[in-house]
C-alpha cells in the first residue's frame, strides 16, 4: 500500500497546538506556586515567622463541665464554681527548683506544700498539665502573670470545681468529688484521657460516683501555639468539649433539712417515701458532714475527725445501716400466720409475761403479761409472747418468705453507696455460715425481730408503704436524667390477701391511736391525717435471769454502745395513705419514746410541706412543741426560679 503523503501544514498546526497545551500546562503550574507561595508568604507569613522562633503547637484536652444536680422541686444541689489555679507543663520547665523557689516567695507557699507540688510534677508525664494549686485569688493570678519571665513552665489558668450550695444535707445521698487517684485508675475499666489529668475530679460517694459516666460528659480539644519560653502565644483551633447531663432527685431538700435537723446530733436514720410510686423524699442520715471538704482533698484532721467520731457520720445509715427491726417486725409474723390461715382475726392468745421452750423462758417486755388478747390488740400493745406463738406456728422459713416480699432482705438498685441487703434467715443459711443447725429459739427471736434478722432503715420504709398500699412499691431516688422521667416500677399488687392487710393496718393504728397503744402519746391530734404505726426497741445485749429478777438496767445507767437501738415505722394518712416513713436511732432506748416522736414531727412536715402548725398535736404538748421548733435549726431553702420539674 502506498504512504500517506507528508503535508507541511497539517504538521505545523499539530505541533502549535502541543505547544500551547504545554505552555498552559506551565502557566497553570507557575499561577498554583506562586498563589502557595504567597499564601505561606503574605497569608500565613507571622505563623511560620513564630514558628521558626522555635514556636511549637501544642495539643490539650478540654475538660467538660459536670453535669448539675437537681431536687425534686429544680432546687440545684451540685453545681460548678470558676476556679482559679496554677498548672505546670514539666517539659516547658527549664530548672523545677528555681521555678518551685520563686513561686514559694511570690505566693508564700510552706515548704510542705513546696514539697508536694515537686512529687506531683514528677510523679507524672513531662507533657502533662498538672494543677499545682487551685482557688488562687486574683491578686495572685495577676502576681503569676505578671512574674511569668521567672516563673517558666507555670501558667495560671480557669477552670470548674464542684459545689455543693446544701453541704451536709445531701453528703450520703450524693456523695462527693475529689481528684482522681492510681486507687481510682486501677479499679476503673475505664480508658477516658480524662482521667489521667492530675487531680481531674471524679465522683468518689453516692449519686457522683454512681452516675459518674453520666456526669463526667466527654472532653474536647484545643491546639495552642507557645513560645520557646513555654508562654500561650494564642489558640488556634478548638472543638469544645460536650457537658455532663443534668440529673434530678426524688429528695424534697425542705424535708431532708428539717428531718437532719430533727434528728440533731443523734446517731439516727430518717426515710420517707411516696406509697403510690416510691418516691424518696427523704434519707437523712445523721450526723452528717459538709461534702464540700472532700473536693479538693480533705485535710488530714478534718478525716480524722470524721473517721473517729463514735456516731460514724461518714456512714449512710439509711442504706447501709441494718439493725435487728424489733417489733416492727411483728406485721411480717401476722401477715404470714394469717396468709398460711393459721390464725382467725378474733382468736386470743394468753401472755403471761413469758414462754417456756426447752426449759429455757422468752420474756415479754411486759412482766406480768397481758393476759388473753386479739392480733389488733397485741400489735396495740406490741405483746412479745403472742408473736412467740405466731412464729412457732409459721416457722422460719415462711416467716422469710413474708418478709422479703414486704421488702426486708433485698438490695435494692439505688445509685448509692454500700446498698445493705439486711438479712433474712433459713434454716440452710444458719447452716452454711454458722456451721449450726436452726433451733426453735432463733425461731422466736426472729418472731420479735431480734436475732439473726436484720433490716435497713430503707427497707422498714418499703415495708410500711407495701403494707400501706397493698402494692410491690420500688424505692425511687432518680427522677429525670437529661430531663428523660426514669423508670418507676409496675406496682403490682401485693401477693397477699387484701382483709390481712386491713387487719395489720388497723393494728397500725390503735398503736398511735389506741388507749394503749405504745405511741399514743405520738399520735396526730388531727383525724383526717392520723397516722399508722409500729414502735420497735431492739436489743443489743442479752439480759441475764439474774438482771430480770433484780430488775432490767434502764436504758440511760448502760454505756451508750450498750443501750437499746429505738426504731418506728409507719404511713399516714390512714385513711388514704401518702407518705411512710421509718426512723431508727442507733442506741437511742425506746421506740416509743424516742423514735415515735421524731417521726411525727417529720411526717407532720411531710404533710403539711412546712412547719408543722401547733394544732396538729395534742393541746397538752403544743408548749413543748412550740420550743422545740424554734430551736431547730434549718437551713432556709429558697424556691428555684426554673419551674418546678424543668430540671
Amino acid at each position: 500500500m502506498k504512504d500517506k503523503e507528508f503535508d507541511p501544514a497539517i504538521s505545523a498546526r499539530s505541533m502549535v497546538r502541543r505547544g500551547v497545551l504545554i505552555f498552559g500546562l506551565q502557566g497553570i503550574f507557575v499561577a498554583g506556586l506562586a498563589a502557595r507561595m504567597r499564601f505561606l508568604q503574605i497569608d500565613q507569613a507571622d505563623e511560620y515567622r513564630l514558628l521558626a522562633e522555635e514556636n511549637r503547637i501544642n495539643v490539650r484536652l478540654v475538660p467538660p463541665s459536670r453535669g448539675l444536680v437537681y431536687d425534686r422541686e429544680g432546687l440545684l444541689i451540685a453545681s460548678n464554681v470558676q476556679n482559679y489555679r496554677a498548672i505546670i507543663i514539666r517539659e516547658d520547665v527549664e530548672d523545677l527548683e528555681s521555678l518551685l523557689n520563686n513561686l514559694q516567695t511570690l505566693l508564700k507557699i510552706s515548704d510542705e506544700k513546696k514539697q508536694a507540688i515537686r512529687k506531683l510534677v514528677l510523679k507524672h508525664s513531662p507533657f502533662v498539665p498538672i494543677t499545682v494549686l487551685n482557688n488562687l485569688s486574683w491578686s495572685n493570678v495577676a502576681k503569676i502573670s505578671a512574674n511569668a519571665p521567672v516563673l517558666h513552665g507555670l501558667t495560671a489558668d480557669v477552670g470548674l470545681n464542684r459545689h455543693y450550695p446544701r453541704g451536709a444535707d445531701y453528703a450520703h445521698l450524693l456523695g462527693y468529688v475529689g481528684p482522681v487517684s492510681d486507687f481510682d485508675l486501677k479499679r476503673r475499666d475505664d480508658h477516658d484521657p480524662l482521667l489521667k489529668i492530675p487531680r481531674f475530679q471524679i465522683g468518689k460517694t453516692g449519686v457522683e460516683a454512681k452516675l459518674e459516666s453520666a456526669l463526667r460528659g466527654n472532653a474536647g480539644t484545643k491546639r495552642i501555639e507557645v513560645n520557646a519560653k513555654g508562654r500561650v502565644i494564642r489558640e488556634l483551633s478548638r472543638q469544645e468539649s460536650s457537658p455532663g447531663q443534668s440529673v434530678q432527685m426524688t429528695i424534697d431538700t425542705g424535708l431532708q433539712n428539717f428531718a437532719l435537723a430533727r434528728l440533731g446530733k443523734k446517731s439516727a436514720s430518717a426515710v420517707v417515701m411516696r406509697v403510690d410510686n416510691g418516691d424518696l423524699l427523704s434519707m437523712a442520715s445523721s450526723p452528717s458532714f459538709d461534702t464540700n471538704l472532700f473536693v479538693e482533698g480533705i485535710s488530714t484532721n478534718d478525716y480524722a475527725a470524721l473517721r473517729d467520731n463514735e456516731f460514724r457520720p461518714l456512714a449512710d445509715k439509711s442504706v447501709q445501716g441494718i439493725y435487728p427491726p424489733g417489733s416492727t417486725f411483728k406485721m411480717v409474723i401476722a401477715l404470714a400466720a394469717l396468709d398460711e390461715g393459721l390464725i382467725k382475726p378474733n382468736e386470743k392468745i394468753r401472755c403471761d409475761g413469758h414462754i417456756e421452750l426447752a426449759d429455757r423462758k422468752f420474756h415479754c417486755w411486759k412482766r406480768l403479761g397481758h393476759e388473753e388478747i386479739t392480733l389488733t390488740e397485741a400489735l396495740e400493745q406490741s405483746c412479745d409472747v403472742f408473736f412467740y406463738d405466731l412464729a412457732l406456728r409459721v416457722g422460719i422459713e415462711k416467716i422469710t418468705r413474708m418478709a422479703q416480699r414486704l421488702g426486708i432482705g433485698i438490695k435494692y438498685n439505688l445509685p448509692l453507696s454500700g446498698v445493705a441487703k439486711g438479712l433474712t434467715p433459713t434454716k440452710n443459711w444458719k447452716l452454711k455460715t454458722q456451721g449450726e443447725s436452726w433451733v426453735l429459739g432463733d425461731t422466736l427471736n426472729v418472731g420479735i425481730g431480734q436475732g439473726y434478722v436484720l433490716a435497713s432503715p430503707l427497707q422498714l420504709a418499703v415495708m410500711a408503704a407495701r403494707i400501706a398500699s397493698g402494692k410491690v412499691v420500688e424505692p425511687r431516688i432518680i427522677k429525670r436524667i437529661n430531663g428523660v422521667e426514669q423508670k418507676i416500677s409496675n406496682q403490682l399488687k401485693l401477693d397477699i390477701d387484701p382483709n390481712a392487710l386491713g387487719i395489720i393496718r388497723s393494728g397500725m393504728y390503735e398503736v398511735s391511736n389506741g388507749v394503749k397503744g405504745t405511741a399514743r402519746k405520738s399520735k396526730i391530734a388531727i383525724n383526717e391525717i392520723s397516722m399508722a404505726a409500729k414502735t420497735g426497741t431492739s436489743q443489743v445485749r442479752n439480759i441475764t435471769s439474774k438482771e430480770r429478777e433484780t430488775g432490767v438496767i434502764p436504758n440511760e445507767k448502760l454505756p451508750y454502745n450498750r443501750r437499746d437501738h429505738a426504731l418506728f415505722v409507719g404511713f399516714a394518712p390512714y385513711s388514704q395513705p401518702k407518705y411512710a416513713i421509718a426512723v431508727v436511732v442507733e442506741h437511742g432506748g425506746g421506740g416509743s419514746k424516742v423514735a415515735a416522736p421524731i417521726a411525727r414531727d417529720i411526717m407532720l412536715r411531710a404533710l403539711y410541706e412546712q412547719i408543722p402548725p401547733l394544732d396538729a398535736y395534742p393541746e397538752e404538748q403544743r408548749a413543748k412543741i412550740a420550743k422545740r421548733f424554734k430551736n431547730l435549726k434549718l437551713n432556709p431553702v429558697l424556691k428555684p426560679n426554673l419551674n418546678k420539674g424543668n430540671a
